[in-house]
């Protein structure tokens, strides 16, 4: 939930800044800065990267019948979460401020928040490099997820995890909506 929550933040800021950048007075300034480089990020990367990891992380259990350490997931996320405004919200400032897109270097009075950017990547590896680990260990030495661990009432949790290649040996019934949890 942290990563769908996550992706409604950046990808709605991406959404933002992309009308700012459609507005023909503003374009006109920030139109090859580095401001429609963070719009961009905050847009594709925001949008599909937490999004991914998100469905990643909701999925997991039931793709490989593991379960990750949620407080280390909880961690890695909060890091990478950080890295990611570290990183991009700078790009804004930058292209506010004239630094053009595509330059291999840049004036000196646009170094500190380069060095910024330059930090929170290594803030936002680190914080993907621990989500990632968290998984691949529980590929190895998780506890097994039973068939439904998050607590679902629709039919695919009501499969053993890993599901068999075939999922159901015969035709479910279905008696209840979806979402009664038994009431």
């Amino acid at each position: 939930m942290l990563c769908a929550l996550s992706f409604i933040f950046y990808f709605s800021i991406g959404g933002i800044t992309g009308l700012t950048a459609g507005a023909l007075a503003t374009d006109v300034h920030v139109h090859d800065t580095y401001f429609i480089v963070g719009h961009f990020h905050y847009v594709m990367f925001g949008g599909t990267g937490f999004a991914f990891l998100g469905a990643l992380h909701y999925w997991f259990p039931k793709m490989f019948g593991r379960r990750y350490d949620e407080r280390t997931a909880r961690v890695g996320w909060a890091i990478f979460f950080v890295g990611f405004f570290v990183l991009y919200s700078p790009m804004f400032s930058l292209g506010l401020h004239g630094m053009p897109r595509r330059y291999y270097t840049y004036p000196p009075e646009f170094h500190a928040l380069h060095a910024v950017s330059t930090v929170g990547s290594w803030i936002l590896a680190f914080g993907l490099a621990l989500m990632f680990w968290n998984l691949a260990r529980a590929l190895r030495s998780g506890k097994t997820a039973g068939s439904n661990p998050w607590g679902g009432t629709t039919l695919e949790w009501t499969v053993p995890s890993p599901p068999p290649a075939e999922d159901f040996p015969e035709i479910p019934t279905v008696t209840e909506a979806p979402y009664g949890y038994g009431e």
